[in-house]
């Protein structure tokens, strides 16, 4: 497995080191934005505890986080969609001093909603929300006792409306968009940044499987890049050239309107079934951010 570089790719590595360090606990680890903002932040220095479900994959991400930084590392590969899953994350932490939290474990769907398989959606529930629920409300209390800390929160440019063909899964990242924003006010003057980013399409590896044209997604470390750069200074960030295009065009528009073109924008990502590999299960995988594992 080839990692990204990040080298250079942070604005003032050594001050985020100082503000956002000893540890950071990332998510979603093994592949796509999660594995690029662990690389990320190893190029500055930081330790990382890398989260995902394949422990194989992960091993072999914190064996080139050590060698290529000089960080330690810690791996915990647990299923975040379960309490078990975000319970072995907190005990293999709790004697850790962890100052950013990157919250990048998550998948979607594509299609029409009642197609969907209902385990699937409610898997999707669990992995988007009550998992973001629960470590960042962990997160958080350990942050503010400390005096400070970093909170990244990934969502999506389809959670910044209602989406058709995606409505499932835009509404879990919504519900992250909401909860980010909120805390980013909320836990600021305790010393504690929060952003929230929400990028587009991104060429994650798993595309091909939801049967995505992704001609204009953005690069897992450009999202990741963007993202560490803006916490501390934005509520929001969306990396990626679709999303910003995007999201500077509909922001003035009403709602209504805003999910009648983000319905024909997933139209027009969605390949038609017959060129679908859509992989276990009854639904396609989104390639917008890291897997649940």
């Amino acid at each position: 497995m080839k990692l990204p570089t990040a080298e250079g790719t942070l604005r003032r590595p050594s001050a985020f080191r100082r503000r956002y360090g000893p540890w950071a606990l990332v998510t979603g680890a093994s592949s796509g934005i999660g594995r690029a903002m662990a690389t990320a932040i190893a190029s500055t220095g930081i330790n990382v505890i890398a989260v995902a479900r394949r422990g194989e994959e992960l091993a072999e991400v914190a064996a080139t986080l050590r060698q290529r930084h000089g960080v330690q590392t810690r791996v915990v590969a647990a299923d975040l969609g379960t309490p078990q899953g975000t319970q072995a994350v907190h005990d293999a932490t709790a004697q850790l001093d962890i100052g950013l939290l990157v919250a990048a474990a998550g998948f979607g769907t594509s299609g029409p909603f009642v197609d969907a398989d209902p385990a699937t959606e409610q898997s999707m529930l669990d992995v988007n929300c009550r998992a973001v629920l629960d470590l960042t409300h962990t997160a958080a209390l350990r942050m503010t006792r400390r005096g400070g800390g970093g909170i990244v929160l990934l969502a999506s440019l389809v959670g910044r409306q209602g989406t058709p063909q995606a409505a499932h899964y835009a509404a879990t990242k919504a519900y992250v968009q909401a909860l980010g924003e909120a805390l980013h006010v909320e836990l600021r003057p305790r010393g504690v940044d929060v952003v929230t980013s929400t990028p587009g399409p991104v060429t994650s590896g798993f595309g091909d499987r939801a049967g995505m044209r992704l001609t204009t997604a953005a690069q897992p470390m450009q999202v990741a890049q963007a993202t560490l750069n803006a916490l501390g200074r934005r509520m929001t960030v969306s990396p990626g050239p679709l999303s910003k295009t995007l999201a500077w065009s509909l922001a003035p528009l009403p709602r209504p309107l805003r999910t009648r073109i983000m319905g024909r924008v997933m139209s027009g990502l969605v390949a038609a079934p017959e060129h679908r590999d859509p992989g276990p299960g009854s639904h396609p995988r989104l390639a917008q951010d890291s897997p649940a594992g």
